[in-house]
């Protein structure tokens, strides 16, 4: 008698973060016309469900202005600014690092990947091929995505 290969038991929702309770310590600045990068978003706030990050779109002007962004800044790419220093940014593929290293074991790996000689200064090259490519590439929304875990320029507001 042959056995059937069991299917391991799925959990909907899996993820080592808690749900947000407002007290992300990062402010992730994206192209929420992109595809890709609001598919990215997605993702990202899925796993970590607003524990560590809020979102902004880089169309939201109100907020970029309350950070001293310029939307030309952010067409170099997404930026990533930590909330109680936002003078501490990231901004490309750099912000994609860190975001990578502030997840569980994204430590380890971004170590690994930047001890490979010339896989940074290519990961640089790729993301700039990609940002600048990225509509003709994945397409552009034709709305503002936003995401389910939003950081404004209201929430600073809120905070004092």
């Amino acid at each position: 008698m042959k056995s059937k290969p069991m299917d391991a038991p799925r959990s909907e929702n899996v993820s080592p973060f808690r749900q947000g309770d407002g007290t992300a310590s990062y402010v992730v600045i994206y192209d929420g016309r992109c595809n890709l990068c609001s598919t990215l978003v997605q993702a990202l706030a899925q796993l970590e469900r607003g524990s560590l990050f809020r979102y902004a779109p880089m169309q939201d002007t109100e907020t970029l202005a309350h950070w001293q962004i310029t939307p030309e800044a952010c067409e170099m790419g997404m930026i990533l600014l930590k909330l109680d220093n936002p003078q501490q940014r990231w901004q490309g593929s750099d912000a994609a690092e860190e975001i990578a290293r502030l997840l569980p074991a994204g430590a380890a790996i971004i170590q690994a990947y930047r001890a490979i000689p010339g896989l940074k200064a290519l990961g640089d090259r790729t993301y700039v091929q990609v940002r600048d490519h990225r509509y003709a590439w994945f397409g552009r929304r034709s709305q503002t995505y936003r995401s389910e875990y939003p950081y404004s320029a209201c929430d600073a507001c809120d905070a004092r």
